[in-house]
Order: structure tokens, then C-alpha cells, then sequence
């Protein structure tokens, strides 16, 4: 079978040659909209549900960090994570992107075999795809019957070919056929449900598809819709979930809209395939269907990832109303802009842009286009009149709504339009609506209790940070071990570890790099370190240093253990950032210190300081009064003088750190 002879690999010099052309903020702004913040570059995290963003892209740095859900890494890693890719996958379409060539080499039986699952149900569809494509263009039965449908609903060829329509025949088998002439695995077509479980009939026929395509333009799964007007018969049927198909965190279309959509800073969201495809082909292009069900939560943060401001724009019947109100408390949580535009009876999105034109079509929107909360209320408003019991209804239905919003002056601002709408106290509203707020925040409260609790929001553990300066002349932040009964000096430890792996290949005036410095003079206890991962990262650079080698940043990002990929990532980012306002708005740089990241010299041997520091006073509970005490009452005079020796020995040279420091010494 053919999916097997992906028999080749990429040279590490390639790879080598692709990370280094990688620009981080490019990768992941092709799926996350980003905003600058200082030096870094915020947005909402694709990996997790959010409404505040805490997704940090450094540039300087090449790496992500979410300080919510705790996910980082490189843009590699961000691929792998996002888009479902191999490694090889990943450097290929960074390859692409930056318009470098590979040439590659065979690749091994166990390379091969962790490649080809998710590749091939890409290549399945792929071949599907094809396969629907064919047969409209290319057969007489697809372009009398599915290419003069397309047609006949206004669609140009160029149209058609860029959303991927086609067309599937009214054929027992026939792509099951050709499958099987091509090779292709019979599993696999079952899985991506282009076939039935028993491999003896297409799933598609008699139908024109659509291609259903994830954020990077990789065909996920396909719909067909049926052209007979036999009321028995589904409108429309789609492909099952699969790995690369989860049906509630895609939306059609917006692999097309996704950059329109970031540039207007608007996603106008409608029901059905063809008036997402109407209005691309008319220049209306920031626009995204729900595939007609509900909306949920991961297609509204797929919206939100690209833009605040949601404008519905659905028909303008019962039916259409009713669909624009599904999923309006969800927009809600998510702290969308939300707003609504319904068409004149009679038409929808495709028929009304095929009839009156792109620029009409916008004037409409722009003109009919209300607040989604206001028109809830007008609407119900209208079918309470004169009820008293069912209007107090409706306002426990608004108040629900309003409630779901999370920007406190929104929900204030909403409070007091609809308190004026419904011709009630605003005070009445305020307390309902904090009633329902503190109810959701138990509910929220209860059920992490019963799961065991989550995980700090911002994600940081109180590790030193390299880039706040709060004391003089290294930079430190208040440190707080992880775990209740944390050993003294892990945060020493931890600091030594952050040193080496941001500046571990810095030189030094005295023409030895920052690594060198740190692992010689603390080369005795390399194997006493407390925490067992700093202790291995410790002893893995020095001996990298000893057979000559070298290490920095990007070795430990891509580490092959994932525990030490997650601690650098952690060490090399912060929920904060240098401000550089005194100096470029005021006017006032810092006088006593360089900033930050140049700052590494006096960094490093404060670290190390602090670092004997605390193994020092760790002896001076081994060389304790009870032991020289024992050695006394035993009249043995040679431990006891080893003892005192020793003892000695280690105060004079923690006088000396805490001289150096500035460290006040309680004597024991």
C-alpha cells in the first residue's frame, strides 16, 4: 500500500537551517490573532477556553507560553500541538513558509510508522477530494447535473475550485473502486466515513460536496448535500468525527476568511455553505458558517482568536430568529461584540448577494445591524405585552443573559439600557444579575473542589524571572518554592538552572562562558543537588562542556525529555516584561544597572553566591552543636577538633558571601 512509502526524512541541517529562518510571531499568527504588548505579543490561547488573553509570544526568544493552561514551546512545537503535524510535517510547512528547499534522506521503519496515522487520513481526503473534483469537472454526468447546479446558483469555476466542491454520483461504489485500484487502505476510508463500515458502498451519492477544510487548509471532512427535492431524503449529511474532525471546533469557511477577518476586525457568521461561499465570491470574505447547528463554545473561540466584534446575519423568518438566539449566551461568556442583522423575508445570505450585490449587501448590514442583548429584549418585549407573569419571565431570561458577560462596565452598561426597555428598576436588575453571578461562581467553586482543584491562572510558581529588576545588582522576584515541604535552596538551585539555560553560552570578561563559570565552581555539588531534574540538567551541561560540546536555549527547548522542554520553556518567560516607558516616554533609563537580558554577568555570580550560600548553611546542619556536643561527652578529642575544624571553616565562608551580599547572619 502506497501510504507506507514515506521511506524519507529530512537532513538536520535542513532542520537546522528551517528553525533558524522561523520568525515564531509569523507561525502563530497565522492562527491566533496577536497584539503587541511591550516587547512581547498577546492573544487568546488556541490550546484552551479563555476570555482574558494570557497566550505570550516573545520574539526575541522564538517561543510561546500560555500562563493559563501552561502550554509552550517553539513554533515546532506549536504545529505539533495545534495542527495535528509530525515533526517532519511541522519543518515542511515551516519550509514552505520561508521558501527553503528539502531535499530528504530515507527515513526509518519507526519514523515511518509514527508518521503515517495522521498523515494518512489527510491523504485519504485528500484522495476523496480528488476523487469529487474528478467526477465535476471531468465527467458529462458531473457537469450536466452537479457543475449546472453550481452555476445555476451564480458560482464561478475559480469559486468552485478554491472552496473545493465536486460532485459524488449516484454510483454504488464508485469511489470504493478506484480506492481500491489506487491503494488505498480500506480502514482508513471507513474511518473518514468516505465509505460504510462494511466496505461495500460509498457513503456519498447522488450528491454535490463540500469540502471541510481545519486552519491550515488540510481537507478535515466533507458534506454533500442532496439535489433531490424528496422530502425523505437528508438536505445535507457530513463525515463522522474523526482525530482530524471534531465537528464543534471547526468552522466553514474560515481557513478562506481568517485573514479578512483579522484585517476587518469582523466575522460575519451565517448558516449554510453556499452563503459563506456567495459572499467570498461577491468580496465579502470575512465570513464563517455554523454548518446550521448550534454554535459552540470551541467555534466561538476560534472567532475570538481572530477578532472581538461578531455580526450575525441570518434569514429574517421564525426560524432564522430562533437560530440567531441559540448560542447567544456562550458569544456572551466569551466577551464577544455581539450583533445581529436579519434579512428581509424571502431571502438568505446567497440568494440576497446573488439578487442586490456585495456593496448593498453591506450597506444593509451596516444599517440593520442591532446589539444582540437589545434586540433579545425588543423581541421578547413584543410577545409579553400585557402579561405580567411572562414578563417577569423575560426579565429573568435577559438577566441570565447579561449575567454571562464578563466585563463588569459592559454588563453595566446593558443593566441600565434594558432597565429603561422593560420599565424596571435598574436596582432590581443588579441584584438579580449578582445573584446569578455568585451562583455560577460557586457552581465553578464546587465542581474544582470535587475534580481536585486547578491550577493557578497565571501560571507562575514563583521562579526567579531574569527579567524584573527588584533587587540590586542581580534581578530577583519573591521566590516561593512548589510544594508545601520544599527543601531550602531549591530556589537557588532552580536560579543556577534558569542561568544556565538563558546565558549558559555567554561569554565572560575572563573569556570563559557563563556554563564554564557556574559548573566549575560548583562542579562538588553536582551531585547533591535537592530537586532531582535541576540536579540532572545540571550534570547533563557539564558533561556536554567535558566532551567539548556546548549547549544555549534552543538545546533545552528542544530537549528530548519533555519535563526538561516544559522547565525551560517556564524559565525563559514570565507574565511580565521590562518596561522601557521611563526611558523612551520620560526620558529616564535605569542609572545603577543594565537592563535585563544584558544584565547576565551579575545575575549569574549572585546566583552562584546564593547558591554556596545555602548548601554552606545545609552543612551547618549536618556540623550541628548536638553532634560536637556528643563528640565532647565521648572524649573524642579528634572529632571533636574535625568538628570544630570544620565548623570554622564553613562560617568563614558564609561571613564572607553574607559580607559580599549584604545577608544578615543569625548565629546559631
Amino acid at each position: 500500500m502506497w501510504l507506507l512509502t514515506f521511506a524519507q526524512m529530512i537532513p538536520a541541517k535542513t532542520v537546522q537551517e528551517v528553525i533558524e529562518a522561523t520568525r515564531i510571531e509569523d507561525v502563530v499568527g497565522e492562527f491566533v490573532t496577536l497584539r503587541r504588548r511591550g516587547i512581547n505579543l498577546l492573544g487568546l490561547c488556541p490550546f484552551h477556553g479563555e476570555k482574558t488573553p494570557s497566550f505570550n509570544v516573545n520574539p526575541s526568544k522564538n517561543i510561546f507560553k500560555c500562563f493559563g493552561c501552561g502550554k509552550a514551546g517553539d513554533a515546532i512545537t506549536f504545529l505539533r500541538e495545534h495542527e495535528s503535524m509530525t515533526f517532519d510535517d511541522a519543518i515542511r510547512w515551516l519550509a514552505r513558509k520561508n521558501n527553503i528547499e528539502i531535499k530528504e534522506v530515507e527515513r526509518t521503519p519507526q519514523q515511518m510508522l509514527e508518521q503515517q496515522l495522521v498523515d494518512s487520513l489527510f491523504i485519504i481526503n485528500d484522495f476523496g477530494a480528488k476523487h469529487f473534483s474528478d467526477q465535476l469537472f471531468e465527467t458529462d454526468e458531473g457537469k450536466s447535473v452537479a457543475l449546472a447546479y453550481f452555476q445555476l446558483r451564480g458560482l464561478r469555476e475559480d469559486t468552485i475550485r478554491r472552496f473545493g466542491l465536486g460532485y459524488a454520483p449516484e454510483h454504488r461504489d464508485l469511489l470504493l473502486q478506484r480506492a481500491k485500484k489506487e491503494g488505498y487502505s480500506l480502514d482508513l476510508l471507513k474511518q473518514t466515513g468516505l465509505c460504510n463500515q462494511d466496505a461495500n458502498r460509498d457513503f456519498f451519492r447522488a450528491r454535490v460536496m463540500f469540502s471541510i477544510h481545519n486552519l491550515s487548509g488540510k481537507v478535515a471532512a466533507f458534506a454533500g448535500r442532496t439535489m433531490s427535492k424528496e422530502k425523505t431524503i437528508p438536505k445535507y449529511i457530513n463525515s463522522p468525527e474523526t482525530p482530524i474532525y471534531v465537528k464543534n471546533k471547526i468552522l466553514y469557511g474560515l481557513f478562506q476568511a481568517k485573514n479578512a477577518i483579522r484585517k476587518q476586525d469582523d466575522c460575519i457568521l451565517v448558516e449554510g455553505y453556499m452563503d459563506v461561499i456567495s459572499l467570498a465570491q461577491a468580496g465579502i470574505e470575512n465570513v464563517v458558517a455554523s454548518s446550521g447547528t448550534s454554535l459552540t463554545e470551541g467555534q466561538l473561540q476560534l472567532i475570538k482568536r481572530n477578532t472581538e466584534n461578531l455580526t450575525i446575519l441570518y434569514d429574517g423568518d421564525g426560524a432564522g430568529i430562533k437560530a440567531a438566539l441559540r448560542g447567544l449566551d456562550l458569544a456572551l461568556e466569551q466577551d464577544l461584540n455581539v450583533r445581529i442583522a436579519l434579512l428581509p423575508d424571502g431571502h438568505d445570505p446567497d440568494s440576497y448577494v446573488q439578487e442586490k450585490g456585495a456593496e448593498e449587501m453591506l450597506s444593509f448590514i451596516d444599517k440593520n445591524k442591532k446589539d444582540f442583548i437589545l434586540f433579545k429584549t425588543n423581541l421578547l418585549l413584543e410577545e409579553t405585552k400585557g402579561d405580567p407573569i411572562k414578563k417577569a419571565g423575560l426579565i429573568k431570561d435577559i438577566v441570565g443573559s447579561i449575567s454571562r458577560i464578563p466585563d463588569p462596565i459592559k454588563r453595566s452598561v446593558y443593566l441600565k439600557e434594558c432597565a429603561a426597555l422593560l420599565n424596571v428598576d435598574e436596582g432590581a436588575l443588579v441584584t438579580e444579575t449578582n445573584k446569578n453571578i455568585t451562583g455560577s461562581l460557586k457552581k465553578s467553586s464546587d465542581k474544582e473542589a470535587r475534580s481536585g482543584g486547578a491550577a493557578s491562572d497565571s501560571g507562575w510558581d514563583g521562579s526567579p524571572n531574569p527579567e524584573i529588576p527588584v533587587e540590586d545588582p542581580a534581578f530577583k522576584v519573591p521566590q516561593r518554592p512548589s510544594g508545601s515541604g520544599a527543601a531550602k535552596g531549591i530556589v537557588q538551585e532552580r536560579d543556577i538552572i534558569r542561568i544556565l539555560i538563558l546565558f549558559g553560552g555567554h561569554l565572560l570578561p575572563e573569556g570563559v562562558t557563563v556554563g564554564q563559570y557556574i559548573l566549575t565552581d560548583i562542579e562538588d555539588s553536582l551531585s547533591s543537588f535537592d530537586e532531582a531534574i535541576y540536579g540532572r540538567i545540571a550534570q547533563e551541561c557539564h558533561q556536554l562542556l567535558a566532551a567539548g560540546g556546548n549547549f544555549d536555549a534552543n538545546y533545552f527547548i528542544r530537549h528530548e525529555a519533555a519535563d526538561v522542554r516544559n522547565l525551560a520553556i517556564d524559565l525563559m518567560t514570565a507574565p511580565w516584561e521590562y518596561s522601557t516607558n521611563w526611558e523612551d516616554k520620560v526620558g529616564l533609563p535605569l542609572q545603577n544597572q543594565p537592563k535585563p537580558d544584558l544584565n547576565f554577568e551579575a545575575d549569574m555570580r549572585y546566583a552562584v553566591d546564593m547558591f554556596k550560600f545555602n548548601k554552606l548553611r545545609k552543612m551547618c546542619d549536618i556540623v550541628n552543636p548536638a553532634r560536637i556536643k556528643q563528640a565532647m561527652e565521648s572524649n573524642d578529642y579528634e572529632l571533636l577538633t574535625y568538628y570544630l575544624s570544620v565548623q570554622m571553616k564553613i562560617k568563614e565562608a558564609l561571613t564572607l558571601i553574607a559580607k559580599k551580599r549584604n545577608i544578615v547572619v543569625i548565629p546559631t
